[in-house]
């Protein structure tokens, strides 16, 4: 099957795809225990689709690799279609994709940056000057001190 046949909401699907590119593993827990999860981008001579890989599959996976996904299933998110392994199939790596082939799209995408958070820091080189009878060391935000 190509990626161009897919259809939503399907299972039992064979795809043999270049792993393009992958993001960075977010971690979760479900029913007590932890798990892991990422997306990576993958293609085939009709097109590209997300694959979407838990746990193991992740450090299997590598960009660059040729991979096979047996028995997968295609479900649709935000209106764009992705394929995992799903509950009954499996992703085996075929081999190394030649350079020739490869794309120039990046090889793994950082996690996502956290929103800064702002922190109070206390002026710890001040002199007398500085002070004022009764008062505390300057509170700046971090932004304002230099490191």
């Amino acid at each position: 099957m190509k990626i161009n046949e897919l259809k939503a909401n399907t299972g039992n699907i064979d795809l043999t795809v270049e792993v393009v590119s992958k993001d960075a593993p977010r971690t979760f827990e479900k029913f007590g225990k932890q798990g892991k999860v990422c997306n990576a981008k993958v293609r085939d001579d009709s097109g590209e689709v997300t694959l979407t890989l838990w746990n193991d599959d992740i450090d299997t996976v590598t960009v660059g690799t040729q991979i096979k996904v047996e028995k997968g299933w295609c479900s649709e998110f935000k209106g764009e279609k992705q394929v995992s392994a799903g509950k009954f199939g499996k992703i085996t790596v075929v081999g190394a994709v030649p350079v020739s082939a490869q794309s120039s799209a990046p090889a793994e995408k950082p996690a996502p940056k956290k929103a800064p958070v702002k922190e109070k820091a206390v002026l710890k080189n001040f002199s007398d000057e500085d002070l004022v009878e009764d008062s505390n060391p300057a509170v700046v935000e971090e932004e304002d001190v230099e490191w």
